[in-house]
This record gives structure tokens, sequence and C-alpha cells, in this order.
């Protein structure tokens, strides 16, 4: 097997009430993940000169249209090798600021939030059918929508850090929410 690629996400959380979650629906002609819900991120390129907070910056701005100004990573996580595919991902959380989105049609089908009372309540693990198979995954149905596989597996260690006593993360988080 080839040496994996590097890519990064972010699970972005607004700052402003209610707070909302940022996921993309992929593009349905994609060759990786067509149609499947996700958080903003993507492989890493020589632009970003092996610096995954880079990365984790840029596909924000080229798949939702926020900037990088807009834009505070507060917690790195450590990274996770997808089930099926020669990627190593870093994810990232971050709190952004209000205002618009903007998706690349040519990467993202939508975007829409989750409010973060509904993620930190709903997230759970379960068994999920796939074809012939049965998998243990986390998962989080929201709105008609199933989000699992790689961003279940980031919303467990958002979900597990937050609530840890004392949490660092859950403090920087919580230092950037504007109540309402």
């Amino acid at each position: 097997m080839s040496e994996p690629r590097k890519a990064a996400v972010v699970l972005a959380i607004f700052s402003a009430p209610p707070h909302g979650v940022v996921f993309i629906e992929r593009a349905a002609h994609l060759r990786h993940h067509a149609g499947q819900i996700g958080l903003p991120g993507g492989a890493m390129d020589p632009e970003d000169e092996n610096d995954p907070k880079r990365t984790a910056l840029r596909e924000m701005e080229e798949e939702v249209g926020v900037a990088a100004e807009r834009v505070d990573l507060v917690w790195e996580f450590s990274q996770l090798h997808p089930r099926v595919s020669n990627f190593i991902v870093t994810p990232f959380v971050a709190v952004v600021e209000p205002g618009p989105l903007a998706i690349d049609p040519s990467e993202t089908a939508g975007v829409f939030s989750v409010p973060l009372a509904t993620l930190l309540d709903e997230v759970r693990d379960d068994v999920m059918d796939i074809g012939a198979m049965q998998i243990e995954t986390t998962m989080l149905d929201y709105d008609g929508r199933r989000i699992w596989g790689l961003t279940g597996r980031v919303l467990r260690m958002f979900v597990d850090e937050w609530n840890t006593n004392g949490s660092e993360m859950r403090t920087q988080i919580e230092q950037r929410l504007v109540s309402s």
C-alpha cells in the first residue's frame, strides 16, 4: 500500500447562538465519498507546506467560503485513519465568526448546521447496515440526514472531550461563544 495522504477536517462552531456546527454534503459526482455528509476539509496540497492547520483553513474557504480571518482554531485532535481510504486525517475544532457561507458546487452539494446542543445530546454509538454487513459506528441523525463514518468518529472524540471534567477544549470554546 502506498504512503497515506494527509488531510484535515474542521468541526466548525458558529460563535453566535444556536452555535451551529457546520456540515457539508459532498457533491454526487465526486470519486470519493460522493453524496456523504462530512465536515469541511480535504487533502493536503503542496501550498499547505505540510501544515494541517493550513490545510484546514484553506479547505474551510474552498468548501464553504469561510475566510481564515473568521476561523479561530481552538483544538487539534489526534490523527485518524479512515476505514476505507488511504488518508491520515487531522481533525480540528474551530469557533467561526458569523457570516455568509458559499459552497463550491464542484465539490459541495450543500451546507447545513446542527445546533451544538443537539450534537452534544444526540451523537450515539450504534450498528448500521451497509449492504450485507453490519458495522459499529458513531452517528447522528438530523433533519433526515445521517452523519457517520469518519465524521461520526470526530463527533465522538468531540463529545467525549467536551464531557471530560475540566475540559480545556470546552473552556476554549465557551470563552469564544457569544451568549444569546
